[in-house]
């Protein structure tokens, strides 16, 4: 067998689908599938059960696609300490930042990040927190920026700042008054405009504000729109269809007219989150952990503050 053999199936048992994997491998779907054959002649096992448009990993498949993502690792790792040993910053780098982070924070560290080390090749990925941990373990990321709480096995984090959340609302609307910070129990009756399931930060959201999640069975259909983006969310807002939660780092204050949107923010104590990096122990690159770091610290603006 061959460790392309192995990138194989593992991209089968993650695509569900032999065409897929086959562009994710950059190879031709006949080609994929005769090396997988191949493979499972010589262990003598069915790594997968084929149907019409079906694929399902075997039990023992299961077993066998586990162990063959570990050696994928393994074998990554001689790469890893050849390029430790000569220049840290230098080759590339995958990093991946959930959905509520990336549009906000890539902008302005990845300039920091070439200016420092100009031979650091940057690949970045947006996507949710689960789809950004299953390709960190599988080692198609090196990097990933994510929200706490976050503990995974085999994974190091590095909390990085905290950043409260700010209304965004119409500057038309009642709650827009000079000096005024908003009240939890003053949102609970509006039109809260909230991610979709799936996003942490709704989950965020939805844990300060419990209220602001209305049922289906209210009387005013707006109240049940969910955005895809903060972006969507954003415009939704300067239409006048309700009022949202944001970080800070993206209540974009410069992106619309004073007349259209207003940031206020909460009384008291705001909610907030943490910020932080996650990579796998085995990462052996340190001194790319400590540039990210810095990069990012200097590229946040003077609402959030380093833990």
């Amino acid at each position: 067998m061959t460790l392309t053999e192995l990138r194989y199936i593992v991209a089968v048992a993650r695509e569900r689908h032999f065409g897929r994997a086959a562009e994710t491998c950059f190879v031709s779907q006949p080609t994929l599938s005769v090396a997988i054959k191949k493979l499972e002649q010589e262990l003598g096992l069915t790594l997968f059960e084929r149907g019409a448009g079906d694929i399902t990993v075997t039990a023992v498949g299961e077993l066998v696609v586990a162990q063959a993502q570990h050696v994928i690792e393994e074998a990554s790792k001689i790469q890893e300490i050849s390029s430790q040993q000569s220049d840290q910053l230098s080759g590339p780098l995958r990093i991946g930042a959930i959905y509520t982070i990336g549009p906000y924070l890539f902008p302005e560290m990845i300039p920091r990040i070439t200016s420092k080390a100009p031979d650091l090749r940057m690949a970045i990925e947006e996507n949710y927190t689960s789809v950004l941990t299953a390709r960190l373990k599988q080692g198609d990321l090196d990097v990933v920026i994510i929200s706490l709480p976050y503990e995974e096995s085999g994974i190091m984090t590095m909390p990085l700042y905290s950043e409260p959340f700010v209304l965004l609302l119409p500057s038309s609307h009642p709650l827009n008054q000079p000096k005024h910070d908003i009240k939890r129990k003053e949102i609970a009756s509006e039109s809260v405009l909230l991610l979709g399931k799936g996003h942490c930060f709704r989950d965020q959201v939805l844990e300060y504000c419990p209220e602001c999640h209305q049922t289906a069975d209210t009387a005013d259909p707006i109240r049940n729109i969910e955005g895809g983006s903060l972006e969507t969310i954003r415009y939704m807002v300067a239409s006048g269809l309700g009022i949202t939660v944001l970080p800070c780092t993206a209540a974009g204050a410069d992106r619309f007219s004073q007349r259209l949107v207003s940031i206020r923010r909460f009384a008291g104590e705001p909610p907030n989150r943490t910020v932080a990096l996650a990579w796998r122990k085995s990462f052996p690159r340190p001194d790319v952990i400590a540039l990210l770091k810095a990069s990012i610290l200097s590229s946040l603006p003077s609402c959030v503050a380093g833990v």
